[in-house]
């Protein structure tokens, strides 16, 4: 799988307003217009510009790929929050349920922010009351089927920790894939601001749950059943 895009290092800009003061009764002064100061290299003065040498940084516009991503990866949290909902009866394994709780709190905040980024552009946001799969009907990469999400609810103690670690390590490398197509796809998605990190985000924090995941099924007896 390709890595996220290297995040691009933006030049820091320091803005300073001087102001001249002094022991005398005279007014203080005030510069008519602020010092831009660039910083210069690791043992290098800094570089003072021209104010009018800074102009705005236009934000670029969201894309029908963004849109798809944030419309997939709704349903996507959905079911792992359904998933995570039948750790509490099913297991006593007190990693898998911290980290189904953790899942639960990043998921249902990041859902929050995806409904509202969607609202905020006049897009549609799925309804995951009663749909579990994409924009056209599909499942989402790493997504169990309702067949699978059966089996999964009626297994108990070992047998549903082992189903439930590797269910889940599957659904977070689902996401991976989604959110590497984003970037790597033919859409030109992942560039405006608020999915750039949002997208970075999901990517770095998936993949420090499928680690923690990964070891927790190792330290259980057996593969997971199938």
């Amino acid at each position: 799988m390709s890595s996220l895009p290297t995040m691009r290092y933006v030049g820091m800009f320091v803005l300073v307003a001087t102001m001249i003061t002094g022991c005398t009764t005279e007014t203080p002064k005030v510069s008519a217009a602020p010092v831009i100061v660039q910083p210069g290299a690791p043992g290098e003065p800094g570089q003072t510009l021209p104010a009018a040498s800074l102009s705005p940084v236009a934000d670029t516009p969201f894309t029908a790929a963004d849109v798809l991503f944030m419309q997939g990866m709704i349903p996507h949290h959905a079911q792992a929050l359904r998933m995570t909902a039948l750790v509490p009866s099913r297991s006593t394994n007190r990693d898998i349920t911290l980290i189904a709780k953790r899942i639960q709190a990043s998921q249902e905040d990041e859902i929050a922010l995806m409904r509202r980024w969607l609202q905020d552009r006049d897009q549609k946001v799925p309804d995951t009351n009663h749909d579990h799969s994409g924009t056209g009907g599909e499942l989402m990469p790493g997504m169990l089927t309702e067949e699978q999400f059966d089996v999964l609810k009626k297994a108990t103690g070992t047998d549903f920790d082992r189903a439930f670690v590797q269910s889940m390590i599957n659904h977070h490398l689902g996401a991976l894939q989604m959110v590497d197509k984003l970037f790597n796809g033919d859409g030109g998605g992942g560039q405006e601001t608020e999915i750039f990190t949002y997208a970075s985000h999901v990517g770095s924090d998936q993949r420090i749950e499928i680690d923690r995941m990964q070891k927790l099924l190792a330290q259980l007896d057996g593969p997971a059943p199938n």
